[in-house]
């Protein structure tokens, strides 16, 4: 379910590009140049949105900087009042910027803002969102094969085939940006988000450079975190408005393993005369009880969703 954002996009700016960053200080500067390369210098009005997640480096200071260097109409900061991490620092962005298109990207200087462009003529097309595919990567074997594996698995379960999903190199139409509810580490689905949005999403082949500054700042529990957030995702998609059909489902199968052992049982023993406590029927008398707590969740799934129901159940894409 999402609810209606407000867009603003009134304020005359074409592009906004939104940059969340965590200690890159020494990477600003030069990121900054390629931005104002790729739209400045092409006739495009443009900002940049800088979201300091909690930096301890000086990064906030070399944002200040920067607009000194290039205006305050060109460089605007957030700054948080600890790290929150990258889902938090993009939707503060995103929710601030004023272009009517948003370009997101990593402040590490392994995307490259000379692709800009590109990715602007292919929203042109018609897209809602277009989406950087890392072709050709220059990360250690550790990442590149697993994110392989888990980009498969996420075009599957999401219904939509893209190369990479967790690519932060992306751009879109601002409405079909601010609709997106992005928190925990729904940053690695936001493609999918969008495509269940009702988006039109594509991606194109986009350079990637190898880090140059400082180190990453994800570790093996990413993996572990995004495989958690797409089945939540998935379980939301399909069961937030009707939770009993799950809970219910698993509930009544659970009662019926359990009462046909216990039916068995009962009937050997009007038969036999004999009755025996046996693992079975422990077992048995454990999934009926699993069953009803699978449907009172249910239940109260049921109640949670339906005083929800004053919220918007829909999403409003454009207004005359």
């Amino acid at each position: 379910m999402s609810q209606e954002k407000t867009v603003s996009t009134d304020n005359g700016v074409d592009v906004s590009v939104v940059v969340p960053l965590y200690n890159e200080k020494e990477s600003l500067s030069e990121l900054m140049r390629g931005i104002d390369d790729a739209l400045g210098k092409r006739g495009k009005s443009y900002e940049v949105v800088f979201v300091d997640d909690g930096s301890v480096d000086g990064s906030y200071d070399e944002v200040k900087t920067l607009r000194e260097a290039y205006g305050s109409g060109k460089v605007k900061a957030i700054r948080f009042s600890r790290n929150c991490g990258k889902s938090a620092a993009l939707s503060a962005g995103i929710e601030y910027a004023g272009g009517g298109t948003v370009i997101t990207m990593d402040a590490d200087l392994q995307d490259d803002p000379a692709a800009i462009p590109e990715m602007l003529a292919k929203l042109e097309e018609g897209w809602d969102v277009v989406s950087g595919w890392k072709k050709v990567r220059h990360d250690p074997l550790g990442k590149t094969f697993p994110s392989k594996i888990w980009n498969a698995m996420t075009s599957m379960a999401a219904g939509l085939k893209l190369h990479d999903f967790n690519c932060g190199f992306k751009a879109y139409r601002a409405g079909a940006a601010k609709r997106l509810e992005i928190y925990g580490d729904r940053h690695r689905y936001l493609p999918a988000l969008a495509h269940w949005d009702g988006c039109r999403v594509t991606e194109i082949a986009v350079p990637h450079h190898a880090r140059k500054f400082g180190k990453s700042k994800y570790g093996a529990w990413r993996m572990f975190n995004g495989a958690m957030d797409m089945l939540t995702l998935l379980f939301l998609k399909r069961y937030m408005k009707s939770p009993m059909h799950f809970f219910g489902i698993l509930g009544m199968l659970l009662i019926a393993v359990g009462a046909g052992v216990l039916g068995y049982f009962g009937v050997m023993w009007a038969l036999t005369g004999a009755m025996r406590l046996r693992p079975l029927t422990l077992l048995a008398i454990g999934a009926m009880v699993m069953g009803v707590q699978f449907i009172s969740i249910g239940l109260i799934g049921e109640m949670i969703t339906n005083t929800m129901q004053a919220r918007r159940q829909y999403s409003v894409l454009e207004r005359l």
